[in-house]
């Protein structure tokens, strides 16, 4: 059994219980599954932007969603670490939280981190389908490559671009934008 599979399940009748769970709990260094009853029951004590924004409030993140049982689902909760990516969506939610008075210290802290090390805005290109002149260059030198790629759904141009964004030594980035490009000349996704 991994990690994950023996981690703290925590099971809040109310989302007042999820918050008052993150109070007394969100400095612990792992995480834990959140588990709830599914929509479709009826019984679900809150939804999922309800935990989310929670967990986002204590510098937390939502991950990996499992099934229970017919009727309940988990999902990893578990605080954020240096290096995780920061989606536009979350960072709406952080805005709103902002706005409202409600993002707490630890929140704070996890997005000032974010922000200082550049993760705060690394997938705004990304998420905007921007191709960087690197790969566009790449794409150049491939007849038809660049055409392959921009007829690329969305979604996987958008986790192509994601896998070039988050290379960490310059080698890997020049690597994976040279796969890419020849794989977009063979009308396939790199990855």
């Amino acid at each position: 059994m991994g990690v994950l599979d023996d981690a703290e399940r925590v099971e809040p009748a109310t989302l007042g219980e999820w918050s008052a769970w993150l109070v007394a709990h969100h400095r612990q260094p792992t995480g834990v599954w959140l588990v709830t009853a599914k929509a479709s029951t009826g019984r679900q004590p809150f939804d999922y932007e309800a935990a989310v924004v929670e967990a986002l409030r204590w510098g937390w993140v939502d991950s990996t969603v499992r099934p229970v049982d017919a009727d309940r689902t988990m999902m990893w909760m578990a605080p954020r670490r240096r290096g995780s990516v920061w989606t536009r969506r979350n960072k709406e939610r952080i805005a709103r939280l902002e706005a409202e008075g409600r993002l707490e210290p630890a929140g704070q802290a996890a997005v000032d981190a974010a922000k200082t090390s550049g993760m705060w805005t690394l997938m705004d290109d990304v998420e905007d389908l921007v191709v960087p002149p690197d790969l566009a260059a790449a794409l150049e030198q491939h007849p038809g490559a660049r055409e392959q790629f921009d007829a690329f759904p969305p979604s996987t141009r958008k986790q192509v671009l994601g896998w070039i964004a988050l290379a960490k030594r310059p080698a890997t980035r020049a690597a994976r934008v040279a796969k890419a490009a020849e794989k977009a000349a063979a009308g396939e996704p790199a990855r």
